[in-house]
């Protein structure tokens, strides 16, 4: 048995080092990594379908004990399964149908071995306790762990966050996206005088003789266990409603700080807004039985599952809205409700998510300041690493694409479609067809080529696979009062034909200028346009709809058209 485990170890070392040479130099993928993102026998015998989690929350030591009995469904007959917790926690018990199971721990993955076989077809639950002093986050929310703080009257003030570090740095989980349970029950036992807040519906708060109190709260819909959490403090409840079109009510509760309650009451306003902007482009509030939460946390913000932890101070940016209200609540709809099976596809949550950020200016404030909202996000485009990363190996992306190229790639394609009754029914219907479901960037793209009936996997790929911006290379020639455009694509996908607009008229001087916008259709080979009766100081490329970088040719040679 020792000498499997070694050979295992040796596999997933040699995993790592070809990820990181196929990918990228600059990324190194662990064995923890591999184990942690990949598919293997142990993972796909089983499916998850309900969580039952109780975590004790001792705050004087930053430590933390409990259990989480996993019930599962056997997929493919097994003897051994790999479940995932941090290998700072130690794990006390294991047990299956009463019977104490042995298990070996590489990383941070726990091997688990039953003494007889288990049957596809069967069920059953596994029961294991832990206890430890789970990481505590050092810049959270992208560092993940722990926040335990202190409010500003010295009460204790205690979250989690771990999106990409992983919900097994706290409770013991099947940690893969694609395995999500249908329901979840958690247990907080917690010091009273404080409350805990986390996802789903409050269940019910026993007060104990030792001074602590348990929070039983209910989640009644699938959940990514990264969207699991909690948030400890001295919060008070300010409850509102939401009166959908159809005259439904959705209950918003906000737990914030005391001090803050009459702030947040006001302030919360916009989530009434923002949610009749949602459910009109993107359909119904996924979460409807378990409601919708903000909770006031120390750090900037996350998008947990119906407890979306708020901590921007109250304040709006400089276009009227809060930027931690509109992103992380478009996270219920790209995130939530439609999940990624893989980290290397997150761009499905995070490009969504910020281009619904331009969805929501363009509905309080108009089509052209939303497009203003998005050139002045431009800037945080890099190009350095294909916006897909690597399957299987928990990869976590370094730069800013996913959110603000990916939100570009979204609009480039509305404007290419041309068509916004169409465009909003496929993002309705993304969220109507896969509902509750995890997907991946394949299934996503080939669903909006059905709809469309046309194949645009030219498109995607180039931006999602590639590093590199395709490039708009044009030339000018004068002549006379004519102006002669020569231009074409320069892209890694040899398909590529996005159309684009340039000026083509240009009437009145200054503040009275209006120009005329013609569609160009350039491919990947030298084409050419006559424009009439314009100058060449005059002409301009539209900047406004696609996403693309720019190179202008100063003298053409040895181009014949």
């Amino acid at each position: 048995m020792k000498n499997i485990f070694r050979i295992i170890v040796f596999l997933f070392f040699l995993l790592s080092f070809n990820s990181s040479n196929s990918f990228s130099q600059n990324y190194k993928f662990s064995t923890a990594d591999s184990l942690r993102g990949g598919l293997r026998p142990q993972r796909t015998c089983y499916d998850v379908y309900y969580y039952d989690l109780f975590v004790c929350v001792n705050v004087l030591n930053k430590s933390i004990n409990g259990t989480n009995t996993i019930y599962f469904h056997v997929k493919e007959n097994f003897s051994q399964l790999q479940i995932d917790l941090f290998n700072n926690l130690s794990i006390t018990k294991i047990l299956f149908r009463g019977e104490v199971l042995k298990y070996k721990r590489i990383a941070d993955a726990v091997f688990i071995t039953f003494p007889t076989e288990q049957q596809a077809g069967d069920t059953g639950k596994l029961f294991i306790a832990y206890k430890g002093n789970p990481v505590s986050a050092k810049n959270p929310p992208w560092d993940g762990g722990f926040v335990w703080k202190k409010d500003a009257n010295g009460k204790d003030w205690v979250g989690v966050a771990c999106e990409g570090t992983g919900a097994s740095l706290w409770w013991p989980t099947k940690e893969y996206l694609g395995d999500e349970p249908d329901s979840m029950r958690i247990t907080f036992n917690t010091p009273t005088g404080l409350t805990c807040v986390s996802n789903g519906r409050l269940i019910n708060h026993v007060d104990f003789v030792d001074h602590t109190t348990n929070w039983i709260w209910k989640i009644t819909y699938p959940i990514n266990n990264y969207n699991v959490t909690f948030n400890l403090a001295d919060y008070v409840l300010v409850t509102d409603t939401f009166v959908r079109s159809n005259n439904s009510k959705l209950s918003l509760d906000y737990y914030v700080l005391k001090e803050n309650g009459w702030k947040a009451k006001q302030h919360f306003q916009q989530v009434k807004t923002m949610m009749a902007c949602y459910e009109k482009r993107m359909g119904e509030y996924p979460f409807s039985r378990d409601g919708y939460k903000l909770v006031e946390s120390s750090y900037w913000g996350m998008e947990h599952q119906t407890a979306i932890a708020y901590g921007n101070q109250y304040e709006n940016n400089r276009w009227g809205f809060d930027y931690i209200i509109i992103h992380e609540t478009a996270h219920e709809w790209w995130g939530n409700n439609v999940s990624c099976q893989d980290l290397a596809d997150m761009w499905i949550h995070e490009s969504f998510a910020t281009y619904s950020e331009v969805l929501f200016e363009e509905y309080t404030r108009g089509y052209d300041t939303s497009v203003e909202y998005l050139l002045n996000q431009k800037w945080n485009i890099e190009d350095k690493h294909p916006i897909v990363g690597p399957y299987g190996v928990n990869y976590e992306h370094g730069d800013n694409d996913q959110y603000y190229k990916g939100a570009w790639m979204i609009h480039t394609f509305r404007n290419m479609l041309a068509d916004d009754e169409l465009f909003f029914l496929i993002l309705r219907g993304i969220q109507h067809d896969y509902s509750m479901k995890c997907i991946n960037t394949d299934q996503l793209i080939q669903y909006i080529n059905n709809k469309c009936g046309v194949d645009y996997n030219w498109f995607f790929n180039q931006y999602l696979h590639y590093a590199s911006a395709p490039v708009f290379i044009y030339s000018l020639k004068q002549k006379g009062k004519n102006l002669e455009l020569y231009y074409k694509w320069k892209s890694d996908v040899q398909e590529f034909h996005l159309p684009i607009k340039v000026v083509s008229n240009v009437i009145g001087e200054y503040a009275f200028r209006k120009e005329t916008l013609i569609k160009i259709f350039p491919n990947t080979g030298w084409k050419k346009v006559v424009i009439k009766d314009l100058n060449s100081t005059d002409f301009k490329v539209d900047q406004t709809s696609v996403y693309c970088r720019f190179e202008f040719v100063k003298k053409l040679k040895g181009v014949k058209i």
